[in-house]
């Protein structure tokens, strides 16, 4: 079974015609969708690009594997994989196949991709690299002009200076953008594989829709801001939320840019997406043109979402709302039924997938379950609730999440946690976790989040034993047992030790 593995970068899911939106065109995509499963709940591990791509990469959550940040603005984290890492690039390679990436890796520092055994040009960083020596090869061979842009838009930050870059003009036609020469090596790659024979792994992981938002006027201007309706959460006050979240709005500069700013930055967006569902469809066309089509699995996926205006934010940060944590899923397996399924199901699971299909042992893939039984509409039972973490990005800031069929539950160790009725309130307005009427909830989803917590093995737990209604405690907390030579503490016998120097 030949793998295809297409990949975006801070894409909504609501960009996408498969899965509701009436405007965007995304011919490509939804003929896959419409072929293959779609999953309406599929999520990231974790909202940030380095982390999210080390889970794919290795079938572990982030607490496990250690790569909590994006080097470029790392705050003490690793910035690679420990060397002993299983990844399942390595398994593949065991079963004779052969591993392409073209496009972003984002994955360390001092090793890339080529380290983990993938051909393919070395691209790194977080943003197209538009002075890569291959890509300015590329240009020149076909006499094409090089990256220029124009007309930046820009919010003013707190301190006064320009903010971050969210869009501008890109003076290039489409055939010499980096979508289109990532596509373009993705299909050469193909024709070296096809002409092979042997089983083979090729990703192709597109830097967009990552802002800013570079583009040629024809996808710039393709969507008329009148078509967009701004997220329902720009009404967001941040009352009741984590204080953390009216900083990130001002550091993204938010309320200083005009609400048709806001407006057009969509419509640009959803131009993005046009674009790069173009170059999908390339690669997509010339594998069937290869005669691969019938053996070929093929996913698509991203590794997290974007605010794009949402709850007064752009980009991605410390607050765990549907709008970065749901992302498109998509995976095709020949013979499998077109269908639609509503599992919790996570980016991580696409590891064990993709080492079912490969022939692969699974179990080094510990936080990973394959969707094969689900692709092939079978009801194999899956976990009612899903977790996610997060461990900083400009700072350190750890979150751990737990969402079930309803609820979300938000544990912020340094302020307010948060509770979110899904249902009534899909866009995550306000937050019920002091609500009266809402402590059966709250008191279900925390003694949850805490089992499986302590089952995974992330020590995230010690916080919410001392912190929160978890129930009776079936060890010490302070670790400090060992001080009364007892090792089979229990309540009753830690107060029995009460004014004896005991802790």
């Amino acid at each position: 079974m030949n793998l295809l593995f297409l990949m975006t970068d801070q894409h909504r899911v609501d960009t996408l015609g498969c899965y509701g939106n009436p405007h965007v065109a995304t011919p490509n995509l939804d003929r896959l969708a419409a072929t293959g499963t779609r999953f309406d709940r599929f999520y990231t591990p974790t909202a940030i690009c380095t982390p999210a791509r080390a889970s794919l990469l290795t079938g572990q959550a982030p607490f496990r594997h250690r790569l909590l940040a994006n080097y470029e603005r790392n705050v003490g984290y690793l910035e690679d994989l420990r060397e002993d890492a299983f990844t399942f690039p390595a398994a593949l390679a065991e079963r004779d196949y052969r591993l392409g990436l073209i496009g972003k890796w984002h994955g360390g520092t001092h090793r890339n991709a080529a380290s983990y055994g993938f051909e393919g040009p070395d691209l790194p960083g977080w943003h197209n690299p538009v002075d890569h020596p291959d890509y300015l090869a590329y240009l020149e061979e076909r006499g094409l002009p090089p990256y220029r842009i124009s007309d930046p838009v820009r919010g003013t930050a707190p301190g006064g200076n320009p903010g971050n870059l969210l869009a501008a003009r890109l003076h290039q036609p489409v055939e010499a953008t980096f979508e289109y020469y990532l596509a373009t090596r993705a299909i050469e790659q193909l024709e070296e594989y096809a002409a092979g024979g042997r089983p083979f792994f090729l990703a192709t992981h597109f830097f967009g829709p990552h802002l800013p938002y570079l583009l040629p006027d024809a996808y710039y201007d393709l969507y008329d801001p009148a078509l967009v309706e701004l997220p329902p959460s720009v009404a967001e006050t941040f009352e009741g939320k984590p204080p953390v979240q009216r900083n990130y709005s001002a550091h993204w500069a938010f309320d200083t840019i005009p609400i048709e700013t806001s407006r057009k930055l969509i419509a640009v967006y959803w131009g993005y997406v046009t674009l790069i569902d173009e170059q999908i469809g390339r690669i997509l066309t010339r594998l069937d043109e290869l005669g691969l089509g019938e053996d070929t699995s093929v996913f698509f996926t991203a590794d997290h979402g974007e605010f794009t205006g949402a709850h007064r934010l752009h980009d991605k940060g410390p607050a765990m709302y549907e709008d970065i944590y749901r992302i498109p899923g998509i995976v095709r397996i020949p013979g499998a039924p077109p269908q639609v399924r509503d599992e919790l199901v996570s980016l991580t699971d696409c590891t064990a997938t993709l080492l079912e299909l490969a022939g692969c042992d699974t179990s080094p893939a510990v936080d990973s379950r394959s969707l094969v039984p689900l692709v092939r509409g079978e009801e194999p039972g899956w976990p009612g609730e899903l977790v996610a973490e997060f461990h900083g990005h400009h700072f350190p800031y750890p979150q751990r999440m737990i969402r079930d069929d309803r609820y979300k539950l938000v544990v912020n160790p340094e302020s307010v946690n948060e509770l979110y009725d899904l249902e009534a309130d899909p866009h995550e307005l306000g937050n019920r976790y002091t609500h009266p009427e809402f402590a059966p909830v709250r008191t279900r989803l925390t003694r949850r989040l805490y089992e499986l917590l302590r089952e995974r093995g992330d020590n995230f737990y010690h916080w919410m034993t001392s912190m929160y209604d978890i129930g009776a405690s079936d060890y010490d907390p302070s670790l400090s047992a060992f001080e009364t030579g007892d090792t089979t503490w229990t309540p009753d016998a830690d107060a029995a030790g009460a004014g004896t120097g005991a802790p």
